[in-house]
């Protein structure tokens, strides 16, 4: 019996470039006796296949349900076409990229950086294998993606591997269907590809294993060693060593804000840190992003890794080198702080020669390498919620993967706010996150910022035709956009309508939808100029209506009070009519000459602005509780009165809500209660309780008064201050018991990191008018 051919022309998208998805096809093929050829172009993979009608139903079967593990296929087209009787399956060159206006639709997806595998760990362990300690071991499950990618298709010669040639044994193994190395672009081995590079005052002073045991040896003496990674250099001392913590502190001028660490393996970091199942999955990850872990008690780490914090950000080792690094270091743990390397408000460094002149005052060594870091990526850094992600910052291991939109989109440039800044470029039903960038205030930061923006641009294909920004006239960002419009409409976003769309769209809500949003943050300019951040909104994509907000208070200083907590305490005792007396904490913290000034600014509006900021009150009660008066950095004052809630007090204060439109959350009553328990001697850790109770008894009550006016039955929360997970998980807790469906953040941060894809989402809509 003779059975007629049929050739299939297939086309796949996703993120189907970098993973290993061109070996599978050929492997699927073969296996399955069938010819053709399977090649990359911008639009993502391209297949034309032939054989047996039955052969073919088979290899579209598997081809999406058992692709490699790290690809992500989004959509498959299928083409019946005339056969070729082609000799054998074969993988054909790369085709270059169509145009902008043809790929907006079709333009594939770039693979994040994957952590290291567990093959390529054994090997780089095995004394017999050839890569033995090679700190550039990888394959086609792991190793760089997005920071070594200049453009698409994903091959070698459009990354900044381009500049090693594969020896001969690599070659063979990258052309051998069989090996795990077939088509891996980062493929390398201690004869072709990079070295490492130990560098002191300038000089060259080791190579290769010499220069990794070199920095290993200054580690354990209590130094501090400057290690390029995959998307920029950290640096890195002993965690154990409080001489080498605060020495690095010193020198990079962080007086508080937590040092995240990596630990060898999760077996040392229960030494010093509680991890559930849920926190497990995300340290082992591929991503290895940064983990916030409650501290243990009884902690090995350095107590100023963290102050004043009950969390403590760790991380695995994600590259060869760190395993390297971290593998038979003598130090009491092998755990080792692995701080961003960048001079206080800069980027991270990327560059060989910008570590040497930035970071020579600070590291005493620096390790680095010849590979090149075309992007810029900073750690991820993630909670776990109920069994699910909360992204602090999403960077490295996440970035540049899309969020997929419930609606198509005009090409469109959303450049976020101005701190934890990020942009997001949407087109069509995809809206590409940008890596974290840093907060907008620096020149060092816009140019990373337009260079991020133009590579992503070049891997998408995308031009925008739209500009969406940040309400705030002062924000850089804003001001960037506007310079940059070219004739392009600029669409201006209010800042907690966009967090509260972010939410929305993110969990891919319909065009129609709308939620009672709950926005609470630091910092938001309002339609009305002053700074809003208690913000409860009833949104759609397309609008909002103010329906509640905490009750201004005049903010000494505008944003300058952000800084001093004691001021802003100051200002909400006098809102709340308590006199300024010398038995609380905050009017001490301030000396006379401060206090008269600031009685002036706060009675007669001297530089001052009306606040319903739900951050500045945190700031507030932590100085009346006499946690933080003055703050070294963004959030400090409430992350250390949410470390110190005592989980047995169930007492509770109480807001007044005044009914109006929109209605008032007083804190007035609050602020007296507070001021009550300080002079009875309540321990602080009661009034944080009793703080974060009311906040949450709040949210529920003025989501249950919008929903007999609504009738709607969806809260979505957002805001740098839904990062706190004991106010977020009891603020949850109470809307279910109330029958709502809420929605947290699973996709982008609840902080201003996330703004962008709420700006994105809204111009939609505001174009379409």
């Amino acid at each position: 019996m003779i059975t007629h051919k049929q050739r299939k022309q297939i086309w796949v998208q996703g993120v189907v470039q970098g993973v290993g998805f061109r070996p599978f096809v050929y492997g699927l093929a073969q296996q399955l006796g069938l010819t053709g050829f399977v090649g990359n172009d911008s639009r993502g993979v391209f297949i034309e296949v032939e054989g047996a009608p039955e052969s073919l139903s088979q290899f579209e079967q598997s081809l999406t349900a058992q692709p490699p593990p790290l690809a992500h296929i989004e959509r498959v087209q299928v083409l019946t076409v005339q056969p070729c009787n082609d000799a054998g399956f074969v993988i054909v060159e790369s085709r270059h990229a169509p145009t902008a206006a043809t790929a907006a639709t079709a333009a594939t997806l770039v693979s994040p950086d994957v952590a290291i595998c567990d093959a390529c760990l054994r090997e780089l362990f095995d004394p017999h294998d050839r890569r033995y300690r090679y700190p550039f071991i990888n394959c086609t499950h792991c190793g760089p993606r997005f920071t070594i990618t200049k453009d698409i298709p994903y091959d070698r010669p459009l990354t900044t591997m381009a500049d090693f040639p594969m020896c001969e044994a690599c070659r063979r193994e990258y052309r051998d269907p069989g090996n795990r190395r077939f088509h891996a672009q980062p493929i390398a081995c201690p004869d072709c590809g990079p070295e490492l590079v130990l560098v002191v005052n300038g000089v060259p002073t080791a190579h290769r294993d010499a220069a990794l045991r070199e920095a290993q040896r200054i580690i354990e003496s209590g130094g501090i060693v400057a290690v390029k990674g995959l998307g920029g250099f950290h640096l890195a001392c002993d965690a154990s060593c409080d001489r080498a913590v605060q020495t690095l502190r010193a020198r990079k001028g962080r007086a508080a804000k937590p040092f995240a660490l990596m630990a060898l393996d999760l077996e040392t970091i229960v030494q010093f840190a509680e991890v559930s199942d849920a926190e497990r999955a995300l340290l082992t990850s591929s991503a290895h992003p940064i983990v916030l872990l409650n501290k243990r008690g009884d902690a090995a780490v350095s107590p100023h890794i963290a102050p004043g914090n009950r969390t403590v950000g760790v991380m695995l080792p994600y590259t060869p080198l760190h395993y390297l690094l971290l593998t038979d270091l003598c130090t009491l743990l092998p755990v080792l702080v692995m701080t961003s390397g960048n001079l206080s408000d800069e980027p991270i460094v990327t560059d060989n020669d910008d570590a040497i002149g930035k970071l020579s005052d600070i590291a005493d060594a620096i390790l680095l390498h010849d590979r090149d870091i075309h992007v810029p990526c900073d750690d991820s850094v993630v909670r776990a919620f109920q069994g699910a992600t909360l992204p602090i910052r999403r960077s490295r291991g996440y970035a540049p993967l899309p969020i997929p939109l419930p609606f198509d989109t005009t090409p469109t440039l959303a450049v976020g706010g101005e701190l934890k800044a990020t942009f997001c470029l949407a087109h069509g039903d995809h809206a590409f996150m940008s890596q974290h960038i840093g907060d907008m205030q620096t020149l060092e930061t816009t140019v990373a910022f337009e260079r991020a923006l133009a590579h992503m641009q070049t891997l998408f294909r995308i031009e925008p035709q739209v500009i969406a920004a940040d309400l705030h006239p002062g924000y850089l960002s804003t001001q960037w956009a506007e310079r940059h419009a070219s004739g392009r409409r600029v669409i201006k976003v209010q800042h907690h309508h966009a967090h509260i769309a972010s939410v929305m769209a993110e969990h891919s809500l319909p065009p129609d939808a709308r939620v009672i949003g709950v926005a609470f943050d630091g910092t938001g300019y309002g339609t009305d100029g002053a700074i809003w951040g208690g913000e409860v909104l009833i949104a759609s994509y397309a609008g909002f209506t103010r329906a509640a907000h905490l009750r201004y208070v005049p903010l000494p200083g505008g944003d300058g009070a952000v800084k001093h907590p004691c001021r802003v305490a100051l200002a909400h005792l006098h809102a709340a009519g308590t006199a300024w007396s010398d038995d609380l904490p905050p009017v001490t913290a301030c000396d006379e000459t401060e206090r008269r000034v600031l009685r002036r600014q706060v009675e007669m509006g001297v530089r001052t602005v009306p606040t319903s900021s739900m951050g500045r009150l945190f700031d507030a009660v932590a100085a009346l509780a006499g946690v933080r008066q003055h703050a070294t950095y963004e959030g400090q004052a409430a992350i250390e009165l949410e470390s110190i809630v005592d989980p047995n007090v169930h007492t509770r204060y109480a807001f007044g809500l005044l009914d109006g439109e929109p209605m008032l959350i007083d804190p007035a009553p609050v602020i007296g209660a507070i001021v009550a328990d300080v002079r009875a001697g309540a321990p602080a850790s009661t009034i944080a309780a009793r703080f974060h109770h009311a906040v949450a008894d709040a949210i529920v009550e003025v989501c249950l008064r919008q929903q007999c006016s609504t009738g709607l039955n969806r809260v979505a929360l957002s805001g740098g201050v839904f990062q706190n997970t004991t106010l977020l998980s009891e603020t949850v807790c109470g809307l279910h018991a109330a029958g709502f469906e809420v929605l947290t953040h699973r996709l982008v941060p609840p902080n201003d990191a996330g703004l962008a894809l709420g700006q994105a989402a809204i111009a939609q809509f505001a174009v379409e008018e």
